[in-house]
């Protein structure tokens, strides 16, 4: 195996040792004259072509003529040796045999295989050769390729003479120069270019030099070294960058690993269920058995209890009647004696308010035989005032004239107390009658009340009497009562019977139950297996996401996504909207499609390049998806 750093200064430190040798066996070999002479017209052609595209200072097109040059000695190259192969339309020198034996040797090739394969305008094999060598190049990998073509003797031996240039060490060396292309920027339109019919000729007025060309040779001698320098870099990077996805890889075949193991023991935790679900199965099915001899032994008891209770309650129903004619009866009397009694405690009522009537109109004839008795005392002091003054009246004649006026004064005085007297004196008479005519009602009342207590106690007697013979009907009520007490015994023990056969039912009830515990702790022990096998279920999708991102991180490491051209995208894949002067194209850095700004306005960190990208709605979306799974 050549690596890319060694093939290039193999081909540069030993380029004058091989043109001496070239010369030395020309005569003698033609062939090595003519291998000598495409290994010179290589290193000129590939020369020329980075001098002219440094200078030249951009992406270089189909159009530029040091690189339609540099595939035409490219294809010289390639035919040098070539077998010529037998066909039905006569004898054949194809390139794209070999060429296409690369996609079995590196499985990245299949892209441009099939994408040469998909071109409409390509009719001949040798357009097809044309078309792989430039996408080739496109790409960067074209020393790649065919550095793993040339490693392969075998396979080339079926197509090339044992002197051709790619058998022999010239082959080695024009594949290390071809390393220096990685430094150039091709577009190249493969799809509108007729490669079928081109026609293949060197033009060797472009490799003529003068004395500016020398000094400007040096100055790009300067410039490629500088380079060349950088690309060494950029190796070494490469080759770190292998070596981060080698250990990629070897965590994806852990993962894998892990990930079988995880469907193994998600295969027998299944397995498992399916016994438990099927012992669940039986266990129900027992459970059926039981419940319905159960339920059969309940229906035979239910019946037999439901005759016993019938036949009681015919039974019961006479005696209840009896029952409750006896105490509606009994009712009726308590209702009659409640009414003469409320009737006395009327009377009595009426008495009380009768006497409370008799004291107050005692208290006011108290009061007003005391009022007489003063008004009494005052005449009696009046008359004695009167005396006294007829008396003095006699002695002291000069003093009546004076106190005559008092005199008729008092006369009058005693005149209206006379009056006052007279109609106290009327009062009290009225009041003598009313407490007469009060005394005579009280009489008749007390009468009339003795007489309704005596009716009242005649009518007590008589339901007293009434008690009696209710007493003896409730005595031989109570007797009725202590047979139907019997009678509930002899039904009681036949209840205790079914009782006990009751308990025997609860008993099957209770391992019913059991069971049906019994049935639960194993659903629950299926529910917390089916809850692993979803924990499982999830870690495997888990490790399922980690594998695509790695995988999609070595795709990104390896250039394995396909770059939509520009010239092949008229719309918007995302909005299907055509492009115009207003609508720019703008690539997204993890599918390769082509969108437009709308579509494409998103920015992030991709495995290949830490700073952010630009990225489309959709890819963006699954980015996020999976930056959010992977954080929780």
């Amino acid at each position: 195996m050549y690596s890319p750093q060694s093939l290039h200064r193999w081909g540069i430190t030993h380029c004058e040792s091989m043109e001496r040798l070239a010369y030395s066996q020309a005569l003698r070999d033609p062939m090595s004259m003519e291998r000598t002479n495409l290994l010179n017209m290589a290193k000129l052609s590939i020369k020329g072509l980075i001098e002219s595209a440094l200078s030249f200072g951009r992406t270089l097109d189909s159009d530029y003529p040091p690189l339609q040059q540099f595939f035409v000695v490219m294809e010289h190259c390639l035919k040098h040796g070539l077998k010529v192969k037998k066909s039905f339309l006569g004898y054949n020198k194809s390139l794209w045999g070999p060429l296409e034996m690369v996609e079995k040797l590196c499985p990245e090739a299949g892209e441009i295989a099939a994408s040469v394969r998909d071109l409409p305008g390509l009719k001949t094999p040798l357009g097809r050769a044309r078309a792989w060598l430039r996408l080739a190049l496109m790409q960067k990998r074209l020393a790649d390729y065919l550095r793993l073509l040339i490693t392969r003797k075998d396979l080339l031996s079926d197509f090339y003479d044992n002197s051709a240039v790619m058998v022999e060490e010239e082959g080695a060396v024009i594949v290390g120069l071809l390393v220096g292309l990685n430094v150039i920027d091709a577009n190249l339109c493969v799809k509108g270019e007729d490669l079928d019919t081109q026609v293949g000729v060197i033009d060797f007025s472009m490799y003529l030099k003068n004395d500016i060309d020398d000094y400007r040779s040096g100055e790009r001698n300067g410039q490629i070294a500088a380079i060349l320098d950088q690309k060494n870099y950029v190796e070494e990077l490469n080759r770190q960058l292998n070596s981060s996805v080698h250990g990629l890889q070897g965590r994806v075949n852990n993962l894998e690993k892990s990930n079988s193991k995880l469907i193994e023991e998600l295969a027998i935790a299944k397995n498992n269920i399916i016994k438990l679900q099927e012992e669940n199965h039986q266990l129900r099915n027992e459970n059926t058995i039981i419940l319905i001899k159960a339920q059969q032994q309940l229906e035979v008891t239910q019946v037999d209890v439901d005759v016993e209770l019938d036949t009681y309650k015919q039974s019961r129903q006479g005696l209840d009647e009896m029952y409750n004619e006896a105490r509606r009866q009994l009712r009726e009397e308590c209702q009659l004696r409640q009414d003469v009694e409320n009737e006395l405690v009327i009377q009595v009522s009426m008495k009380q308010e009768m006497d409370l009537a008799m004291k107050l109109l005692e208290k006011d004839i108290h009061e007003k035989q005391d009022t007489l008795i003063g008004l009494r005392h005052q005449l009696d002091e009046v008359k004695a005032i009167n005396v006294e003054m007829y008396t003095k009246m006699q002695t002291s004649d000069d003093g009546m004239k004076q106190k005559n006026d008092m005199i008729t004064r008092l006369e009058e005085k005693t005149n209206q107390i006379t009056a006052t007297m007279k109609q106290l004196e009327q009062r009290l008479q009225e009041a003598e009658r009313d407490r007469w005519t009060a005394e005579d009602g009280a009489r008749k009342f007390k009468h009339d009340f003795a007489n309704k207590a005596d009716s009242l106690q005649k009518q007590i007697a008589q339901r007293e009497k009434q008690m009696l013979q209710l007493e003896t009907d409730l005595k031989i009520e109570k007797e009725w009562r202590q047979t139907l007490q019997n009678d509930l015994e002899r039904e009681r023990d036949i209840v205790a019977q079914l009782s006990a056969e009751a308990q025997q039912i609860n008993g099957l009830k209770k391992e019913f139950h059991r069971l049906q515990d019994e049935n639960s702790q194993l659903k629950g022990i299926c529910e917390e297996q089916e809850q692993a096998l979803e924990e499982l279920g999830c870690k495997l999708s888990e490790s399922k996401l980690k594998i695509e991102d790695i995988k999609e991180a070595n795709k990104a490491l390896q250039g394995g996504q396909v770059w939509l051209k520009d010239k092949d995208a008229t719309h918007c894949k995302l909005c299907e909207k055509e492009f115009s002067i207003s609508r720019r194209k703008h690539h997204c850095r993890n599918c390769g499609e082509i969108f437009c700004n709308a579509c494409s306005d998103n920015e992030l960190p991709l495995p290949a390049s830490p700073k952010p990208v630009r990225v489309c709605d959709t890819c963006h979306a699954l980015l996020l998806q999976r930056c959010s799974s992977n954080a929780t």
